[in-house]
């Protein structure tokens, strides 16, 4: 076949329903929520960039075990939580049960939203939408159960941030889905532009760190093979000497970042971004 030829092929289309499954068997497995408790200071951060008030009515997409959504219901709206992952909306509910907050809690895919246009105030989600595969639809989904004049809230990690680079390394060993753009470009502003700027009065981006915490190399390791569903597929899907491979690249990743001296302290850079609906 000539190259003529090889460029005029169709490119199959991902079939996004099979990665989607992939996606919720990892984020499954383990138990996210003991990492993603650590991150509760970014949802409130969220919370105070997009100036939440009292009584509006808040989305939280991908909500995972709740961060967004304890941060907004903490703040007296009118919440939402969503997640695809069953177990993570357990967690989330046990959450604001236990600090008496009246949040609904739903399951829904976040590329298909089971609400009517233009049905909140507020839209949130930190370091879950990015991770869709049919980005284009995700955004446009936030964008339609939005009131106009609404806000749209994100946390997203950047491309060259710990959390981009430890999705890079993990990528060396087991290859993404073909044909689906990397979760980190809704960590870049151009990306967010495109996504969500036709319909857009303002995005607002700023860069921030969340700081990892840990006592140690080993202690980050440690929780998030077990725990982090994307790291443990990882290990799982290797063989002993690749396993021994990923195990030194990620402490050669840690030491890259590590400004902690006597026990770990990772910044992991993201964009906290706020965007309003025209």
């Amino acid at each position: 076949m000539s190259v003529t030829e090889l460029s005029k092929t169709p490119v199959a289309a991902p079939d996004f329903t099979a990665i989607k499954g992939r996606q919720q068997a990892a984020w499954r497995s383990g138990d996210y929520a003991l990492v993603g408790v650590t991150l509760q200071i970014v949802g409130e951060s969220l919370c105070e960039a997009i100036d939440l008030r009292a009584g509006e009515r808040v989305l939280d997409v991908a909500a995972g075990n709740g961060n967004a959504t304890l941060a907004a219901a903490r703040r007296f709206a009118e919440v939402v939580s969503t997640d695809y992952v069953p177990e993570l909306l357990k967690k989330g509910r046990e959450r604001a049960e236990a600090e008496h907050l009246p949040v609904e809690f739903r399951f829904a895919d976040a590329e298909n939203l089971p609400f009517a246009d233009a049905s909140f105030d507020v839209v949130l989600s930190t370091y879950g939408v990015m991770f869709t595969p049919d980005q284009e639809r995700a955004a446009a989904e936030m964008m339609r159960v939005l009131r106009p004049g609404g806000r749209i809230g994100l946390a997203n990690w950047t491309p060259e941030g710990f959390i981009g680079q430890l999705f890079r390394t993990i990528g060396r060993y087991v290859a993404p889905p073909a044909g689906v753009k990397p979760p980190s470009l809704w960590g870049t502003e151009p990306r967010l532009v495109e996504l969500f700027g036709p319909q857009a009065a303002d995005i607002r981006v700023t860069r921030k760190s969340f700081n990892f915490r840990y006592r140690s190399a080993e202690h980050w390791i440690d929780l998030f093979r077990n725990f982090y569903g994307p790291v443990q597929k990882a290990f799982l899907a290797l063989d002993t000497q690749l396993q021994v491979s990923l195990d030194a690249d990620l402490r050669a990743l840690i030491a890259q970042f590590d400004r902690g001296g006597s026990t770990l302290v990772i910044p992991g850079e993201y964009l906290e971004v706020v965007i309003v609906k025209q």
